[in-house]
């Protein structure tokens, strides 16, 4: 009996290590040059998802969005409800408490606001993969710029994030035109853009 407990103790230990390494965020890292890459398209990789996120200075007050359309036709209001509106801005506010946890001063805080950037996409077969943002400041206009994360043997669905923060955003000013990029072997095999990039 007592070999069966310090057997499921062991097992659950080893169950334990690999999730948190697996938790672990891997830090993009900066190019200092953004060289063209060969286009060859595949399916095998594809963008799944992507969400974008602009955290400004100035925390949004509820209810603007709702306010800002508010016309009357006919005697009668369009604006929605109260309530309607509280619900339309619960995601934003969330993200917003969910991007500022953990910042205590007005420091912490100011080095979380910029464009977060967060990517899912899909392997269907297992190789090594880089993921590449290359993106458009609005101070620097036409310069690129690029951070890139690597994936050794990857296959599945994943997420990938990348964030231009802090000094970054207050020196350079808002991403303006983005396109993200999943590269096998020196080629670009999926791509994702925003509407600006040419």
């Amino acid at each position: 009996m007592r070999s069966v407990a310090v057997l499921l103790a062991l097992s659950s230990l080893t169950i334990a290590v690999p999730s948190q390494a697996a938790r672990e965020r891997v830090e993009p890292r900066i190019l200092e040059k953004v060289t063209p890459l060969p286009v060859a398209l595949n399916n095998n990789f594809e963008f799944r998802k992507t969400k974008l996120f602009f955290m400004s200075e100035k925390a949004p007050k509820a209810g603007d969005r709702a306010r800002q359309t508010t016309s009357t036709v006919g005697g009668k209001s369009n604006s929605p409800s109260q309530k309607t509106a509280t619900l339309q801005d619960a995601p934003i506010t969330f993200e917003r408490q969910y991007r500022l946890f953990g910042a205590v001063t007005a420091l912490d805080q100011r080095q979380r606001f910029g464009n977060y950037f967060d990517f899912f996409w899909r392997a269907k077969r297992a190789s090594d993969v880089t993921v590449r943002l290359e993106y458009r400041q609005e101070k620097l206009h036409e310069h690129v710029q690029a951070q890139e994360i690597s994936y050794a043997n990857v296959r599945g669905t994943h997420k990938t994030e990348f964030k231009v923060v802090g000094d970054d955003y207050f020196d350079d000013g808002r991403v303006m035109a983005w396109r993200c990029l999943l590269i096998e072997n020196g080629r670009i095999v999926a791509e994702n853009r925003s509407f600006m990039w040419e």
